[in-house]
This record gives structure tokens, sequence and C-alpha cells, in this order.
């Protein structure tokens, strides 16, 4: 069984994808998209994905995209066990509500933030930094009595949440020193998660290195 992979190493939400493969001992077959020629806008992929976005999988003709998504169809169909993606209704709804938090607060803060400057040359807007600060300060608190983010167990939840902490922190030089339960998580998250070096740290190495060329031009 393999599922073809359709993504770019850069991207944290197709790290997130690559890390829940690894965690699911899934191999994937990648399909690196090139973006900037337009390869994403093909009749091919639009057909498959619409929304000519990445991640996007194809499990035997099953097409889907948007990484959340993606994670928690990963685990539910190939998780040995529900320990990923709980069945009891109770902690599923955690770890539904941080990948929400992940994509509608932590993420959309980063984007709003440093996408401008990255790809657009805009200034470093200290209102939009309040805003990331205060959902950095979110997840600190969800982390204040919980091992991991959504219980005391790894879930997709800390999957997801890790390839956006990991851009903003060691991509971009957010710094999160402020937030001691999120740097504690960070490094046992560095350190636990199945293939984190090469499923992870080698797009964000690749990010920093497209952030530092890009910013340095404006």
């Amino acid at each position: 069984m393999t599922i073809d992979f359709y993504y770019t190493p850069g991207s944290s939400p197709c790290r997130a994808v690559l890390l829940t493969a690894k965690a699911l001992g899934l191999n994937l077959n990648l399909k690196q998209v090139d973006l900037m020629k337009g390869e994403h806008l093909q009749p091919d992929f639009l057909k498959m994905n619409p929304q000519h976005t990445v991640p996007t999988i194809d499990d035997n003709g099953f097409a889907l995209n948007e990484s959340r998504a993606i994670l928690s169809y990963l685990a539910e169909k190939y998780g040995k066990d529900d320990s990923l993606y709980p069945k009891d209704p109770k902690k599923r709804a955690v770890v539904n509500q941080r990948l929400y938090f992940d994509m509608g607060v932590l993420y959309q803060r980063f984007g709003d933030l440093y996408y401008p400057i990255i790809f657009g040359g805009a200034p470093f807007d200290e209102e939009k930094k309040k805003k990331l600060d205060e959902g950095y300060g979110f997840l600190d608190k969800f982390l204040e009595n919980s091992t991991w983010v959504a219980g005391n167990n790894i879930t997709i939840a800390d999957i997801a949440i890790v390839a956006s902490v990991s851009t903003a922190a060691d991509a971009v030089g957010y710094d999160i020193s402020s937030f001691p339960h999120v740097v504690k998580w960070f490094a046992k998250a560095k350190t636990s998660l199945p293939g984190y070096d090469e499923a992870n740290q080698k797009g964000v190495d690749a990010f920093k290195n497209l952030y530092e060329t890009l910013t340095k031009k404006k």
C-alpha cells in the first residue's frame, strides 16, 4: 500500500503529514510540487484538488487536502490503535479543538505576521506580533497541566502544532522563551516524535533558508 503525497518540503502543514506517516509507519510516495513553477495549477492536480493546495494525498483514488483532515484520516485508517487519534468522544474532542486552534490561531497568526514580511517585503508589525504572542500564551496554558497538547499521550495535535512551532522558533527566530511550558514540550517533542529530523527538521531548515534569502533581498 502506497499513498501518493503531494507536498513542498518547507511547508509546516506538509511536514505534519510526513511526521504522522512516520508515527504510523506508512510509506508515502513523495511527489514534490514546485509552486513557483505553477505545478499546483496543472489540470491533473486541479482535478484532484480544485483548491490547488499542498499538502494533498491520493490514497488509491481517494484524494484529500487540508493537512489536519489528512492527519485525522491517516491516523483513523492506518493506526494500529487509537493513541494518536482517540476514539473516546471527549479525548477526541480535545484533539480536534487543538487542531482547530493550530489552524485558526497559531498557524494563522504566524502567517499573518511573517508571510507579508517574507513574500511582500512588509515591515515587522508589532500589533500582529502581540496577537501571535497571545496565541502562544494560550498554548502555554494548554500545557500547564498536561504533558502533551491534548492530554498525557502524543496525538496528531502535537504533530500539527510542533510543525507550526518549529517553523516559528527554528526557522524565523520567533522567541518562545516567555512560554516555559511550550519550551519544555517543544524540547520533548523533538526527541519523542518518530523521524523528527527527517520528516520535520529538514523542512524547517529549507524554510529558514527561504526566509533568510527572501528577507535579505528586500
